[in-house]
């Protein structure tokens, strides 16, 4: 990267330069970035100009974050913990100023809270919310500083520039509002509607959300000043626009039905599709083909493993989180869900199977009731179609068909004779 690009005395360039990362490689992620946020990759020396300016500054005001946790394994924190290129005591940590984060704040309780509350009042803060919005047992499932963890919520966001949902526990309950779901876990858009709160909400999904969205997200907003643009779920459409399945390396091998059915085969060896063992990369809308994760050196497919869905996210359907909607989650689909009403085909065959051998018990019974099958019920000598058709099959009767004419005669019916007339 040329010095102009980025001022060597410049915070940015010592945190750099500190983690081993040259250059280049922050050039190449800020190419990724770019694309990312809709601009073109020879935009990448304005993106890492506007970091240098923007976010690595030495002195004024940085962004204000208040990370809040709901009902969540941290995976989202853990995720950006463990990233690079910059890592995230330079993308997050250091040139954001996290004022509130539960999970590494040394500090607890009270004082961290009134950390939270003397950035509400301060204004122009952005809120990261991570995991589950827990309604259940009148919200006292997590309490922090003796508050409600649902009404910290609300009086957070209320005042935020944004809402940033990270992880498909905050998109829309994910893990936590899996059936029975006792919590009443839900999504932060659903719930904050809910409540009257109208600030904007950015879903980004994932279990755990891909630390590069984030940050696109946070650069769109901090160098443009703008939010992203989103699609009907509010995710940003640039990066959840596309399945998994239009990008998957093993397209091809879908395409000429070439299958892994077993794990250890030799179909797997071959790298073939794995839609077979429950691939849900063709309902799954999110780019991980193309950014990938564990700096970009791998994903899910990649490693071997089928996509799960857990991109796959409703934010104002709990009960469509993608933990119920996509398990079992190494097979293919063996549920569907109508509303709230979860069922399973093979569930309707074994009905539908029941229904048909009743059926046929109780004709049985019916066909013994009746005698009809020891020959004690009436069955006609004659065949009424064959004498009113005089087909050649009438000729066979003789007496029988005349005897039969006569009596359709006398009770009004079509008049034709068996015999004669045949010009």
């Amino acid at each position: 990267m040329a010095t102009e690009q980025v001022s060597t005395g410049s915070k940015l360039a010592t945190t750099l330069d500190a983690h081993g990362i040259s250059r280049r490689t922050f050039l190449e992620y800020c190419a990724g970035i770019a694309a990312m946020i809709g601009l073109s990759e020879a935009a990448a020396p304005q993106v890492a100009q506007a970091l240098d300016d923007v976010i690595g500054k030495t002195e004024g005001k940085l962004k204000p974050v208040i990370w809040m946790e709901g009902a969540s394994c941290s995976g989202c924190s853990e995720s950006f913990v463990q990233t690079a290129n910059p890592d995230v005591a330079t993308c997050v940590l250091e040139l954001l100023s996290v004022n509130y984060n539960e999970l590494i704040n040394a500090a607890a309780g009270h004082s961290l809270e009134q950390s939270r509350k003397d950035t509400i009042a301060a204004g122009g803060y952005i809120l990261v919310y991570e995991g589950a919005v827990v309604k259940g047992w009148e919200g006292n499932a997590l309490r922090v500083g003796g508050e409600k963890g649902v009404d910290s919520l609300l009086e957070t966001a209320y005042d935020a520039d944004a809402v940033i949902a990270l992880g498909s526990c905050a998109c829309d309950g994910g893990w936590q509002a899996a059936r029975p779901n006792p919590a009443n876990a839900e999504g932060v858009q659903k719930f904050l509607k809910d409540n009257g709160v109208s600030t904007p909400v950015i879903n980004i999904p994932c279990c755990p959300a891909n630390p590069q969205w984030f940050t696109a997200v946070v650069v769109e907003y901090l160098l443009m000043g703008r939010l992203p643009k989103l699609n009907s779920k509010n995710e940003p459409e640039l990066m959840f626009s596309e399945t998994i399945h239009d990008n998957c390396p093993r397209r091809g091998h879908f395409e000429n039905g070439e299958f892994v059915y077993t794990f250890g085969s030799e179909e797997e060896k071959k790298g073939y599709c794995l839609y077979a063992l429950g691939c849900k990369g063709p309902q799954t809308f999110t780019n991980c083909p193309t950014v990938k994760w564990n700096r970009r050196v791998s994903w899910c497919i990649d490693s071997g493993a089928p996509c799960q869905g857990c991109g796959v996210i409703e934010p104002m359907k709990p009960t469509r989180n993608w933990v119920d909607e996509n398990t079992p989650l190494m097979a293919r689909h063996r549920y569907f869900q109508i509303g709230d009403w979860k069922t399973s085909p093979a569930g309707w065959a074994g009905v539908i199977t029941g229904v048909v051998v009743a059926a046929l018990v109780v004709h049985a019974f019916g066909m013994k009731v009746t005698k009809r099958t020891d020959g004690g019920a009436d069955f006609e000598t004659v065949r009424v179609y064959d004498v009113k058709k005089h087909n050649a099959k009438a000729e066979e009767y003789g007496a029988e068909a005349d005897k039969l004419l006569d009596e359709l005669d006398a009770a009004g019916l079509e008049e034709r004779k068996i015999k004669g007339d045949k010009k």
